[in-house]
This record gives C-alpha cells, structure tokens and sequence, in this order.
C-alpha cells in the first residue's frame, strides 16, 4: 500500500471511531429496554448532532486534503518532485491521486537528474484511458518561459541566453528555453565582422521586443553595455584636453582616415597624420581592433568631434635630417605622388623633396611629369634649394646631365639639316625635338612652300619625324628657329615661268565659290577665276566640272596667287580679228582710195558683227 494509501485509511478509521464513541450511550440504553428507549429518544437532537460531527470531520477532511493533494485541473502548472527513474521515463509525485510520468526525452537539457529534484510539470491530461495521469515538462517550461520572458521585458531585468546559431541577419539564442532573434546590430555596439565567435556562448541579454501575435522575441546584448558606455563617454570627455595622449582600439578604417573607439568616444585620426611619410591607405599602418596610443589634435565644442594624430608620437623627421645636407649635393630617392607640375620624390622616411617639370629635362616645350617618371622608381637628383625651417626642398634631376645648349653653335649652325621628333603644337607652330633638351620652333609659314595650311595638325601629327633646315640660332634666349620646306626647292621657282603671265592652260572648273570658281592646274596651283571672267564665247556662264581653256591673268609667288580667265581667251582672239581686218581695210583703201566714208562704213559693220556675237 502506497503512503497515501495509508494516510486515506486512516482518516476513514478515526471517523469511525468517532462516530462510535457518540452514539454509545445510548446503544447500551436500548439494549435494557429498547420500546422505552425507543419513545424517549430524542431523535431530533440525534440527527442534529450526527450532521453537526459530520460537518465538523467533513471540514478536517477537507482541509487535510487541500494540504496534501493538488487540484489536477487541466493546463495547469504546478511544482512535482521526481519519486523514480527508468530507462525511458520519470515518475513525478505532484500530490494527487496518482503519480505522473513523463519522457526522459523532456529532459535532456538536464542530464543531472535524479530522484528528490523538484520539476515544473504541465498537467496535460487527469486520467488517460487507462487511468494514468497525463504530466508534460516541456509544456510547463514553455509557460513558465513566457511568463519570465514577459516579466523580463516589463522590469528590464538582464536575462542569460545561449547562442545557438548564426541567422540570417543575427543569431538565435536560447532564452529560458525559447527561442529569440538577436540581431546584428544589436551585439555590440562597435560592428561585427565575425559572427561565428558568439556561437555556443551564453551570454546576458535584455529583452527588448514582444511580438505576441507571431511568437517573436527580440533579444540585445548591445543595450545592456550602453549605458556603462555612456557614463564612460561622459567621463572621457569631461577630460579630454589638447595634446593628451590616449589610449584606443582601432574601429573603422576608412580610404580617409581611422576611427579609434577611446572607450565609448570616437575619435577620427586623418591619413595625413597616421605617418609623418605618404602613405595610399591607412591600412598600410594600422589594422582593425589593433591597439595603439594617440595624442589628441583638436575637438569640437561639443567635443562630439575629436581629431586624433599618431605620427605626432613621434619625433618629426625633418629634425633628424642630417646637418651635412646641402645645397649642391647628390640624394637618392623614391617617386611616392606624381602631379602635372612635378614629382615629390622622399630621400629619407618623412622628407620628401619636389622635382619640378621644368627641372626635369633641358626641353622647353611642355610636357608633364609622368612622362619621365613613374611612382615607386628610384631616381638620383641634385637638391637645388633646402628651406629646414619651412621643411622644403626642390631637386632638379636635369642638372645631372650636361647643358645640351653649351655647344649649340657648333652642334647646330645656321643651314645645317637634321632630323627631329613633332612633340607640340600650337597655333602658329610645331615645336620639333632635335635632341633631348634641344627644341626648336617651326613656324606654320615654314611647312611647306604650296600648301595654305590654317593649323599645324593638318600637315603633320605628334611623334612625327620631320627634315629641317636651322634658320635662326638665339644662345642667349635659347631659342632655335627651323624650317621644313626650305629642305626642298621652291616648286614656285618654275611655277613662275610655267605659269607666267599671258600662258594658257586647259584645265576643268574644280569648285564653285564666291565671286566665281576654282581650278587645280596640278597639286600645288590652284587659281581663282573671278565671276566675270567665267563668261563663255556664247554669253553663257561655265559650270562645276566644265573644262575650258584659261589664261593667266595674274601670277603673285610671294602670295601663291593665281588668277586666271576663260573670257580672256577668246576676246584676244577678236581683238586680233579686227585688228588684221583693220589692216587689210587700210590696204584696200590705199589702193582705190576711198573715202573717209567708206572707211567709216567699214568699221561699223565689222563692229555690228561683234556686237551681235555678244
């Protein structure tokens, strides 16, 4: 028999007893003379006192029982004690009828357990059918998990959670049992690039969210540290002073510059004071959460904005450079930046020396820096002017090299012909490389001797090897003019005889212009007919593409220019109609003698005839 049992049977036991006892006395009196005692009973007072023991024992009984057993109402929570464990289960005693059981399965987040611990159990079922009551822990610890996820949220109290596994966005932890979302942002407050190192942690949180329609709960480790930061942060820069060297922990590192967190403050350490040499990205300094000692440049009133140097740490090269540089001497460096005025090239970690265009090369013409040296080539240059107290220094690397214009008389005398490279343009000219440092200027009346050229670009490209003749030689202002047609003869020499005033030549009408027309004799002479000299023998006009005969009417070799005439062709040719018909006229008269009159009558016929063919 089980213990309860046991108690059951003996509280029915003393009711017996007790009823006995009252009712006694009066079985011994009927046991002496039953009809009398039968009509003196008082039966009513009997039955009173009989429900009056029994409403007395029936409120014991009651009462022992609610002390003892639990109401097994269903879905109801209540505290059990582990009595027994087999292989597959554990038998709870929760104070009623009967002993619950529930799966060993439910259990398995404790695998310590034993006989004597108290369990929260969910009373799932009273009976089933066989009569076994129905107990659930996993049910329980879900109820019990909400109403401490609830209360959590309420109060702000700070709740362990396990991570459990990275999602999405953030990671899922186990809170009380229930699964929450922590998001990323809410980790910690600098950010997170490795997600995976909070896995299998536990870790205090508070619950920051409810969604109770979908079950959600959000979680966040970020808030609880939030408020230690900020005191901190107050703390911090309540301090901070101008030159103070601090602490910090890199955060960010961006193409402008790092933000170290000083302790719950940023502060922005710009590329330019991260070192004292020129640097393409601060990571070639400085990592992520790398520590490292900063000294404070400046802030803001607020000071919300704090502008850090670590370069300043440390001493500043320029103090360092030896006393024995000068002017005049020899340095080795590097290209670190290139711009289109020059090279700054670094002869000592921190100092840096610029290498101007112009003192690069002995050319004149223009050309930029990149074409005569790269980033990161290690050149050799003259320090040319040393300023220690502005910490400037300008290299020349030209003057490494002989003075290409020291011999220039006897290099390149006046009528001497060489060969150079088209490097520039410009509007009035091309500027030709003889030699490296030895520049010399083509005017554009110089190209060629025939053709009209509005802009260097048509007659020839950079890069361009071109004859030239030396025209003129300045030393002093080391400027030398050259020539390009004077390579070859004046094609207008013959030209000149060729093309000689009164000469005729066929040729066919090449364009239409204003005030007349175009014609190409050959590649190099082009004439101009003007509007009225196109005028054909019939009155009618020659059109585009008409060949005809021409005459020169005009022959300039100064100018190149040619001006010719089709009307002028055949207009000799009257003129010298008339003047033989005059002649003959004048013959025939003297023979008969005629008279003036004749003469007269002559002429105006003649005269009437060319009228009329006009």
């Amino acid at each position: 028999m089980s213990e309860k049992e046991t108690k059951q049977a003996e509280v029915e036991a003393t009711e017996a007893n007790e009823t006995a006892t009252a009712v006694a006395p009066h079985v011994s009196e009927a046991q002496k003379n039953p009809e009398k005692f039968l009509e003196e009973f008082d039966w009513h007072n009997y039955e009173e006192g009989i429900e009056q023991v029994e409403d007395k024992k029936l409120e014991e009984f009651e009462k022992l029982v609610s002390e003892n057993f639990v109401d097994t109402l269903d879905d109801e929570v209540v505290e059990g004690e582990v009595i027994h464990i087999s292989d597959r289960d554990a038998i709870i005693d929760i104070n009623a009828k009967s002993e619950g059981v529930i799966s060993l399965n439910e259990f398995r987040y404790n695998p310590d357990l034993k006989v004597g611990d108290k369990v929260e159990v969910l009373i799932d079922v009273r009976e089933d059918a066989t009569g076994q009551l129905v107990l659930s822990h996993r049910k329980a610890r879900v109820i019990k998990a909400w109403d401490r996820v609830n209360n959590a949220h309420d109060t702000g109290e700070i709740v362990n959670g396990f991570v459990k596994c990275r999602t999405k966005g953030g990671m899922i932890v186990d809170v009380f049992g229930i699964e929450a979302f922590l998001p990323g942002s809410q980790i910690d407050v600098k950010p997170i690039r490795d997600y995976d190192q909070y896995v299998n942690k536990t870790m205090e949180f508070k619950v920051v969210k409810i969604n109770h329609e979908f079950k959600n709960i959000v979680v966040s480790h970020k808030a609880l540290i939030e408020a230690d930061i900020e005191e901190q942060k107050k703390e911090i820069i309540g301090q901070l002073e101008k030159g103070q060297v601090l602490e910090g922990i890199v955060k960010n590192i961006t193409s402008y510059g790092v933000f170290i967190d000083l302790g719950g403050v940023d502060g922005l350490v710009h590329i330019t004071d991260l070192s004292w040499s020129r640097i393409n990205h601060p990571n070639e300094i400085v990592e992520l959460d790398q520590k490292l000692n900063v000294v404070i440049l400046d802030f803001d009133e607020n000071k919300s904005r704090i502008q850090l140097g670590l370069k300043q740490l440390s001493k500043h090269p320029w103090e360092a450079l030896g006393e024995d540089l000068k002017v005049g001497d020899k340095v080795k460096g590097k290209v670190v930046v290139i711009a289109d005025y020059g090279a700054f090239v670094e002869v000592e970690e921190g100092v840096e020396g610029l290498v101007h265009v112009s003192e690069m090369s002995w050319s004149t013409h223009l050309r930029s820096a990149q074409d005569f040296v790269s980033v990161g080539d290690e050149i050799e240059a003259q320090v040319l002017t040393l300023d220690r107290e502005d910490r400037k220094m300008s290299l020349g690397i030209k003057q490494l090299t002989p003075d290409p214009w020291t011999d220039i008389t006897s290099k390149y005398p006046v009528g001497s012909k060489h060969t150079g490279i088209v490097r520039n343009f410009t509007n009035f000219g091309v500027f030709v490389e003889l030699e490296e440092g030895i520049d010399g200027l083509i005017y554009i009346s110089d190209l060629s001797w025939t053709k009209k050229i509005k802009h260097p670009s048509e007659f020839c490209n950079v890069g361009d090897k071109l004859d030239v003749v030396v025209l003129e030689l300045d030393v002093e202002g080391r400027k030398l003019s050259l020539g390009h047609k004077q390579t070859e003869e004046n094609p207008w020499d013959k030209y000149e005889t060729e093309f000689a005033l009164g000469t005729t030549h066929t040729a066919a009408i090449t364009e239409m212009v204003d005030k007349g027309a175009t014609i190409d004799f050959n590649e190099d002479i082009t004439a101009f007919v003007p509007q009225r000299h196109l005028e054909k023998e019939d009155g009618s006009k020659l059109e585009k593409g008409e060949e005809a005969e021409f005459k020169i009417i005009e022959f300039n070799k100064e100018f190149k220019r040619v001006v010719a005439s089709h009307t002028a062709v055949f207009r000799e040719e009257e003129a010298k109609i008339v003047k033989q018909a005059v002649k003959k006229q004048e013959a025939q008269a003297a023979e008969a003698k005629p008279t003036l009159g004749d003469a007269n009558d002559a002429l105006q016929a003649l005269k009437d005839k060319m009228d009329g063919k006009k």
